[in-house]
C-alpha cells in the first residue's frame, strides 16, 4: 500500500481573490505562493507552529510580494523557478526535479509549465490526501486558465497538457478565486454543456454561502474548462465562429478560445 501524506492543506485569502496555500502537519507549515505576509504572519502567530519552507510557482508580485519580510522572521528554505528573477529563492528549479519537505510529511515533483510566464512551476504531489495534489499557481485556474503574458498560445496548450494528463481525481490548487467569471465564459463557448451548466449553479451556491471554490479537481476541469477542451467539437466549433473558418489544429483552436476570453 502506498503510504499518503497526513499533511492538511487550507487557503488564507489574500488581495481581493488571492489564495496563500498552507500545508501543515505535526506543528510546521510550508506556504504556497505567499504574496503578502500578513495572513501568513498573523496565522503563524495565532497557531504557534512553525514555518519550514516556501514554495514559489512564478515571478508576479501578488504571488512573491510577502516573502522578503516572511523569511526576514522565519528563516527558511524558499523554493522557485531559476529561470526567474525572485531574489528570495534559496532553492531554484528548472523542473524535473524530485523535492522532500518531511517536517510536513510531503514530497513533489516539480512541472515546468512556460505561458503565463516563461519560468512558471508546479509542485506535483502525488501522495498527497486521497487523490494527489498539484500547486499550479496562475497557470490552470477552475473553469479558465491564466493569461499569456509572456508564452506562446503553443507554450500554455503544452503546459495545460501537462496538468491535464495528471490522474483524474487529483485536485488543483490555483492561486485565485475567479470560478464563477470562468465559468460565465465556459457557458459562451458551450452553452448546451450540461456539466458546465450545473457547475454554474453549484458555484453560485457555494459563493452565496461564503466558501472558496477552489481546489477544484481534475476531472471536473476535463468536463468544463474550454481550454482543457480543445479537441471537443462545440469548442472547435466555437473558435470557428471567431475565426471565420475552421481551426487547423487543438493550438489554434486553444488561441482563437484564449483570445476570446482576453476581451470577454
Amino acid at each position: 500500500m502506498i503510504k499518503k501524506s497526513a499533511v492538511e492543506i487550507i487557503a488564507l485569502p489574500a488581495f481581493t481573490d488571492n489564495y496563500i496555500w498552507v500545508l501543515r502537519h505535526a506543528g510546521q507549515v510550508a506556504v504556497v505562493d505567499p504574496g503578502d505576509a500578513t495572513p501568513v504572519r498573523e496565522y503563524l502567530a495565532q497557531t504557534g507552529e512553525r514555518l519550514c519552507a516556501v514554495l514559489v510557482t512564478h515571478y508576479h508580485p501578488d504571488h512573491i510580494g510577502g516573502i522578503a519580510e516572511i523569511i526576514a522572521h522565519h528563516p527558511v528554505p524558499v523554493y522557485g523557478p531559476a529561470s526567474e528573477n525572485i531574489a528570495e529563492v534559496s532553492h531554484s528549479l528548472r523542473g524535473g526535479e524530485h523535492i522532500q519537505l518531511p517536517e510536513i510529511d510531503c514530497e513533489f515533483d516539480v512541472i515546468t509549465l512556460p505561458g503565463h510566464t516563461l519560468g512558471h512551476i508546479a509542485y506535483y504531489g502525488s501522495d498527497i490526501g486521497e487523490a494527489g495534489a498539484v500547486f499550479c499557481g496562475d497557470t490552470l485556474f477552475a473553469a479558465g486558465c491564466g493569461r499569456l503574458f509572456e508564452g506562446t498560445p503553443a507554450q500554455m496548450y503544452d503546459s495545460l497538457n501537462k496538468l491535464a494528463v495528471l490522474p483524474a481525481p487529483t485536485f488543483v490548487y490555483c492561486t485565485h478565486e475567479y470560478t464563477q467569471a470562468n465559468l460565465r465564459f465556459a457557458l459562451a463557448v458551450e452553452p448546451d454543456n450540461p456539466a458546465i451548466q450545473q457547475r454554474c449553479k453549484d458555484v453560485a451556491a457555494i459563493r452565496a454561502a461564503g466558501r472558496f471554490t477552489v481546489p477544484t479537481r481534475i476531472d471536473l476541469e476535463l468536463e468544463t474548462n474550454p481550454f482543457l477542451r480543445s479537441d471537443a467539437p462545440a469548442v472547435r466549433a466555437a473558435a470557428a465562429a471567431r475565426l471565420g473558418y475552421s481551426p487547423r489544429d487543438a493550438v489554434e483552436t486553444f488561441t482563437a478560445i484564449r483570445e476570446w476570453k482576453n476581451h470577454f
